[in-house]
């Protein structure tokens, strides 16, 4: 029992001592850990202190950086107004000095002035006495003269000046055709040899197109292939190409009507192709147009690069070369644009190289002879004449202004500012008017023959008039009482002068005034 008791104290005090040996250890351990905490902490405030302290310093040395800065930028721009208040002050100051010099000068030139008008206004004075006495001494004079010739101042002045006018007018006439005839004289001659020179040195062919092309079947059993369900198949290609056709009682042909023909030749090619291939119905039609339309756009490319090649002109825009290939399709007075265009080029070559103007003017007369109708085949039409309206395409494409002035005046509607100029009215004149070049309707040519001898019937004086040999020659009948052989010259110089303004009209005119006088008796 007593054991017992032992053991269970022992046991107790054993638990006791754990226990406060326990709470002990805890103790320390707590303490170690509080002071190791304490010194964490006092560390990351030393950190914490040092890193702030590194950063206020970094901040400082930015703020002075910054500081600086703008300080150096304020003294700058203070540097920069002062200097422009300085050059504004001196500016100001020269202005000033300027201003006083010139009011100084001017004060100088107000006093010479003044003393100048004074010095005028005396010898004026003086003028008009002298004038004065000589009006007076003059009017004595023509009393005088009129009391000896027996009649007043204005009728002699006017009989006077009659005759002087009259006699100023004989001779200034006589002075013309004498002018004019010695002219001809040394000019006609050798004008003839370079024109004829010129004019057989080249020969071209010329095709004459209509307005209609008329395309052959090889049996009229297409015809309603043509013509399609209710026209749908006409139709669809009358509005692709802008053509007519026109599919009537002639066998075996097709005929397509329009003044475009480049969209008849749009036409037949697409037509042939429908035929060969077999398939004609709408959609079909609109494909071939349509590849039609870039072949022969790529054809017309080929010829003009093909023309421009054959005349040895180089260095062609490509709109300009389009144009010249469009002109293969176009004619002018029933003569082929394209051959027109060829045949004045060549022909301006050779005149200039006949005129010796040297191996550049002739390159550039062909050049302006080739282009001097391109504003016939524009791709929109425009209000303006051909002729401008090709010199506005050349300087647009950047030709030479040599070329631009000779396009624009062929037909006298820019003034001609180049040697190059003349030459290709004159080569244009020349392709045009060659018989057979072109042809003429029956009713322009009666008119024109009418305009013609009206013309010369409205001056008083004449009897008769007839346009005769074509019309290439006028021939005036005057009455003998009423025109004199001074007046015959002036008035068919004058004829020809109206002609030439007011008409148009192939090649030249040759005017003839007739004037006879007939002595009639009869015996009886």
């Amino acid at each position: 029992m007593d054991s017992t008791i032992i053991v269970a104290i022992t046991a107790v005090v054993a638990v006791l001592i754990g226990v406060f040996l326990g709470k002990a250890i805890f103790a320390k351990n707590t303490r170690q850990q509080v002071e190791e905490a304490e010194n964490q902490s006092k560390k990351l405030i030393e950190d914490a202190k040092a890193h702030a302290e590194t950063l206020k310093e970094k901040k400082i040395l930015e703020a002075k950086e910054h500081f600086l800065q703008l300080k150096s930028q304020h003294e700058k721009e203070v540097m920069q107004r002062n200097q422009k208040l300085v050059e504004a002050e001196t500016r100001s100051k020269q202005q000033q000095q300027s201003l006083n010099d010139k009011n100084a000068g001017l004060q100088k030139q107000i006093n010479e002035y003044e003393q100048l008008k004074l010095n005028l206004d005396k010898q004026l004075e003086v003028v008009n006495i002298k004038r004065t006495e000589l009006e007076r001494h003059q009017e004595e004079h023509i009393k005088r003269l009129e009391k000896v010739a027996g009649l007043s101042a204005d009728q002699a002045k006017t009989e006077l000046m009659e005759a002087v006018k009259e006699e100023a007018r004989t001779q200034a006439m006589a002075h013309v055709k004498e002018i004019m005839e010695e002219a001809k004289v040394n000019a006609t001659k050798e004008a003839k040899k370079i024109v004829i020179q010129t004019i057989q040195r080249t020969a071209a062919e010329q095709t004459i197109e209509n307005v209609i092309t008329v395309f052959n079947l090889e049996s009229d059993e297409i015809k309603g292939q043509i013509i399609g369900r209710e026209g749908r198949n006409i139709r669809a290609l009358e509005a692709a190409t802008g053509v007519d056709l026109i599919i009537d009682d002639t066998p075996e042909a097709i005929v397509l009507s329009c003044f475009d023909p480049l969209r008849r030749e749009v036409a037949r090619l697409s037509l042939q192709r429908l035929v060969q291939d077999g398939r004609i119905h709408p959609a079909r039609i609109e494909e071939v147009v349509e590849k039609t339309k870039k072949q022969l756009e790529e054809q017309v490319m080929e010829i003009g690069e093909r023309t421009i090649i054959e005349l040895g002109v180089h260095g062609l825009h490509k709109d300009l070369v389009r144009m010249v290939g469009k002109m293969r399709f176009r004619s002018s007075y029933g003569q082929n644009l394209l051959m027109h265009s060829k045949e004045t080029a060549n022909l301006c070559g050779i005149m200039a190289s006949e005129l010796g103007l040297g191996q550049k003017v002739v390159k550039l007369a062909k050049r302006a002879g080739l282009l001097h109708d391109i504003g016939k085949v524009p791709d929109e039409e425009t209000e303006l004449s051909h002729a401008l309206l090709g010199a506005k395409l050349a300087e647009k494409a950047g030709e030479h202004p040599a070329i631009v002035n000779a396009i624009g005046a062929h037909h006298d509607e820019m003034e001609m500012a180049y040697i190059i100029s003349p030459i290709v009215q004159a080569c244009d004149a020349i392709s045009g008017a060659r018989p057979g070049a072109r042809r003429e309707m029956m009713q322009s040519y009666l008119q024109r023959i009418k305009d013609l001898e009206n013309l010369a019937m409205a001056y008083n004086g004449v009897e008769k008039a007839y346009a005769i040999q074509a019309g290439r020659e006028l021939r005036v009948i005057v009455e003998a009482e009423k025109v004199t052989d001074a007046d015959s010259d002036r008035l068919s110089f004058e004829i020809a002068d109206k002609i030439q303004k007011e008409m148009q009209y192939p090649g030249q005119i040759k005017v003839t005034v007739i004037r006879e006088l007939r002595a009639v008796n009869i015996a009886r």
